[in-house]
């Protein structure tokens, strides 16, 4: 079992980065869970190479797997959505200059 990434991490940190500049912080707190959820995967599908003489251990780790990959797909498609609705640049993944508000110092 794999995650299919919408986004790649250095799409997702480009994202983190124009969201800390300015105002808006929505996008990069789905980013942030996108990241997370990538993690716990990633240790589900370690516990699953590691041996196990029980079946639940087994069970539980492809549960938790299968569930965060639904939950990967949604945040994804929701990160993508609020993109497009903020008119995001896709290839620069520039947030727009009509709703940047830079952070006061």
């Amino acid at each position: 079992m794999n995650l299919d990434n919408k986004f790649t991490a250095l799409q997702l940190a480009i994202i983190n980065e124009q969201a800390s500049l300015y105002t808006c912080a929505c996008p990069v707190h789905i980013s942030m869970q996108i990241t997370n959820l990538r993690k716990l995967f990633d240790y589900q599908k370690t516990c699953l190479d590691m041996p196990s003489e029980s079946e639940v251990h087994t069970q539980v780790h492809e549960k938790i797997a299968a569930v965060t990959k639904q939950a990967h797909q949604l945040m994804e498609q929701c990160l993508d959505e609020i993109l497009e609705l903020e008119g995001w640049d896709r290839t620069e993944l520039q947030m727009p200059a009509g709703i940047r508000t830079l952070i006061q110092k």
